[in-house]
């Protein structure tokens, strides 16, 4: 999280309201367009849930646009 500035925000934002929802296995996928961040590539989280705990495998930013993200 340090390495690309995200928070804490950005990470419980990304998963309570994401654009774009996967599953991969026991992996949940979470991508999030957050404006203004990232410079403005989407917010991607990998995490795996285990009753009312969250473990968060991986996020980043993604390097590459897409389609759901905000563009102007």
């Amino acid at each position: 999280m340090r390495l690309y500035g995200i928070g804490v925000d950005d990470l419980c934002q990304a998963i309570e309201s994401a654009d774009f929802r996967d599953a991969d296995e026991s992996k949940l996928i979470a991508v999030k367009a957050l404006p203004e961040r990232f410079s403005e590539y989407p917010l991607k989280v990998v995490y795996e849930k285990s009753g009312r705990d969250i473990f968060i495998i991986t996020l980043y930013p993604l390097k590459k646009r897409w389609e759901g993200s905000h563009e102007d």
